[in-house]
């Protein structure tokens, strides 16, 4: 029902980690990078989910434009990016792939490892439309989460449908708003399956003016660290669970895993050293963190992988529109049960999620593949419905 007030965003994957006890998204990413990783046996439900999400916003469109990241020798993202071209060719669209690289002033082609090949041309603006040599699409979808700021070229295009808007991009959109929507949905959710909304949905706090080099908000940093941990032993007490609370600390802003410290007692964000204040004050593309989020950590109790490449995972939900398409487990074995696996070292498996998130069977126990995939899928319908409430928010006011 709740799809019938809001629009979802085009796509998004969601982080979730799950501790056995607790089940709940801790990042929800609107430009999400790994349609690669996804099992192929997922790509029908990829390309109807596309259909629909195409068909709302231009009825007889013909025409996309696609504008990836910057990241022109990243060859795992290309895939990515080529396996998206796929999904939006499969619709029926045309499908074009603009470049924002000012060296890319003419059409380049890319070879990838698998054999394919992109070819990125230099975008042409006119006065309220974007294109390329010869192309006038009816809608862009960004795969460029903008965290360096919204480009010129990209403003005030009022005749064409900009996916997602782009106050999505990590130059305007925050952390905190979007948890702050998540808190409302699990609320209204857990409700109304006669839950705890705890069981579902992360404590944090935020501290607004910090400057980690120059130690400006460690006393907000430590107050509010120490504020989450005691809630958070509070409810480990109510549970009787065992585990060690923790919390992590991150930039407020961003993605890949940048700026990002795990944090088990308030003394430990006072007078970080030198490493660690320059490993927290930059995020992608240099840009400085001023604003964190300190969010309650979840231990993922899942490992995946046999041998060397055993490790702790935590699974990757991946929607198009209100649909779940598929997932996969980011897996780290360098990394403990209580810390960020988005980092170096970090493989996929995408072949643990044998089944799709959108069937359950009722004769197996709770724990059974196809049951936890499908919680992992509800859960990340609710971070996917907080995008669209948050993106409604915070929407700039057209005057």
């Amino acid at each position: 029902g709740q799809w019938q007030e809001h629009t979802p965003p085009f796509y998004g994957s969601v982080d979730l980690r799950n501790s056995g006890f607790k089940l709940a998204p801790v990042d929800m990413n609107l430009f999400p990078g790994g349609f690669n990783n996804l099992n192929s046996a997922f790509l029908p439900l990829c390309v109807q989910a596309a259909m629909t999400a195409i068909e709302k916003i231009c009825p007889s469109a013909k025409s996309l434009l696609l504008i990836p990241e910057n990241h022109t020798r990243n060859l795992f993202y290309l895939q990515n990016v080529a396996q998206l071209v796929t999904i939006l060719r499969l619709t029926g669209l045309n499908v074009r792939l603009g470049s924002l690289l000012p060296e890319i002033d003419k059409p380049t082609p890319v070879e990838l490892p698998n054999g394919k090949t992109l070819l990125l041309e230099p975008l042409l603006r006119s006065q309220y439309r974007l294109g390329v040599e010869g192309f006038d699409p009816c809608a862009i979808l960004l795969n460029n989460d903008l965290s360096a700021g919204i480009p010129e070229i990209l403003q005030n295009l009022e005749e064409q449908f900009v996916l997602p808007p782009l106050h999505a991009g990590w130059a305007v959109r925050r952390k905190s708003n979007h948890f702050a929507a998540y808190d409302e949905v699990a609320g209204e959710f857990a409700s109304l399956v006669g839950i705890d909304p705890w069981q579902i949905n992360p404590y944090f706090a935020v501290c607004d003016s910090v400057n980690f080099h120059e130690r400006q908000g460690e006393e907000c940093l430590a107050s509010n660290v120490d504020a989450v941990l005691g809630m958070i032993r509070d409810k480990y007490r109510e549970y009787g669970i065992e585990e060690t609370p923790y919390v992590v600390v991150k930039a407020d802003a961003g993605t890949y895993g940048m700026g990002v410290m795990t944090v088990k007692d308030a003394s430990e964000v006072t007078g970080l050293n030198r490493k660690q204040r320059n490993k927290m004050s930059v995020i992608k593309e240099g840009m400085s963190v001023s604003q964190v989020i300190i969010q309650e950590g979840v231990h993922t109790h899942e490992r995946v992988g046999k041998g060397e490449k055993a490790g702790v995972a935590e699974p990757v939900v991946y929607m198009i529109d209100r649909f779940v398409v598929g997932g996969f487990y980011r897996v780290h074995s360098g990394r403990g049960k209580d810390e960020n696996l988005n980092a170096p070292g970090m493989h996929f498996e995408p072949l643990a999620f044998e089944t799709s998130c959108s069937l359950p069977d009722h004769g197996q126990n709770p724990d059974a593949a196809p049951n936890r995939f499908y919680a992992y899928g509800v859960v990340a319908r609710l971070a996917q419905l907080a995008a669209s409430l948050e993106l409604e928010r915070t929407a700039p006011v057209e005057t």
